[in-house]
């Protein structure tokens, strides 16, 4: 199982991950309220529906810059980002997804599965007295 060097990566992994959910999440909703409050003639709700997806849209941006800086540490894949490279045959989805399944398994289990070249990686820094006692 791969880890990572710093806990700034694994930082920036977890709040990429918490973000694709919140937008999977808030799609939805955001549709759903704008439905809602366009077939109950409720322009305050309207009004709220509109405000977030303006949220919807800035926090995908957000997503979408972070996202980029995600590289699984053996394939250096941004694995939390849309590249559109080919993915492994065994990679699995959830929704259609990817990129939600990996962020699934960074916030629920503490690892994922690289869709890209499918290998596990631990949410954990690598632990540099072992690398440095096995090269002598």
């Amino acid at each position: 199982m791969h880890r990572f060097q710093s806990q700034s990566t694994i930082t920036r992994f977890r709040f990429s991950a918490v973000l694709i959910c919140l937008k999977y999440l808030l799609i939805p909703a955001t549709v759903g309220t704008l439905v809602y409050s366009l077939a109950t003639n409720n322009q305050r709700l309207t009004y709220i529906a509109i405000a977030m997806g303006a949220g919807t849209l800035l926090m995908t941006g957000l997503q979408w810059a972070r996202a980029a800086r995600t590289p699984c540490p053996l394939c250096m894949t941004p694995v939390l980002a849309n590249k559109r490279c080919s993915k492994h045959r065994n990679a699995k989805t959830v929704l259609g997804s990817h990129r939600l399944r990996v962020a699934l398994a960074i916030i629920f289990r503490g690892s994922f599965m690289c869709p890209y070249c499918h290998e596990p990686s631990a949410m954990q820094v690598r632990n540099r007295n072992l690398v440095s006692s096995t090269r002598r």
